[in-house]
């Protein structure tokens, strides 16, 4: 893989977070497809089929990892549409969960390309995301990506966006902030 092409896809994350830090979610919207599938699960404590710590008498109840699965219940299951209309209830000024607004910092790290380079490319890359809201309120996201960019005009889009918190239980209030 080209290194111009892992420092273009660097870069695009990258103005990404700075776009959700300054809360211009306006201009965030746009790097996304109009097909958009955003997608948030979280771990699992679940047993590996070679565990010994418990019998379960139905085999069909282990599993191969502790990721949920998309067919389960989701923290976030969002289109293009949905994410619109999150960032138009802002502007609203009636988003209680957001008044006042969470400041955040998102940081990105081992972002690695998989597969070979054309219209569309795989990026896998981890997060944490720190949120404070007014005076005591303090949250940290971590967790890992799969994202799936589209080059549309020439231009790098976000497709698809899976994410998968390292948290089985969250202890925020709410998840009123994008990812």
């Amino acid at each position: 893989m080209g290194d111009e092409i892992v420092r273009e896809v660097e870069q695009f994350l990258y103005r990404e977070a700075r776009l959700l830090d300054e809360r211009r979610f306006h201009e965030w919207l746009e790097l996304f497809t109009d097909d958009v599938h955003y997608w948030m699960g979280a771990r699992t404590n679940r047993y590996p089929r070679l565990s010994k710590a418990i019998a379960i008498l139905s085999p069909n109840r282990y599993v191969e990892d502790d990721h949920t699965r998309e067919d389960e219940l989701s923290i976030l299951d969002e289109t293009k549409e949905t994410l619109a209309g999150r960032v138009a209830r802002l502007d609203t000024g009636m988003a209680w969960a957001e008044d006042p607004p969470s400041r955040t910092r998102h940081m990105i790290g081992n972002i690695e390309l998989a597969g070979e380079p054309g219209p569309e490319l795989t990026v896998y890359s981890n997060f944490i995301v720190y949120r404070s809201r007014a005076e005591s309120e303090e949250d940290f996201y971590v967790g890992a990506r799969q994202d799936l960019l589209r080059r549309i005009d020439g231009a790098l889009k976000i497709a698809s966006r899976k994410m998968t918190l390292d948290q089985n239980v969250l202890s925020a209030k709410n998840v009123s902030i994008f990812f």
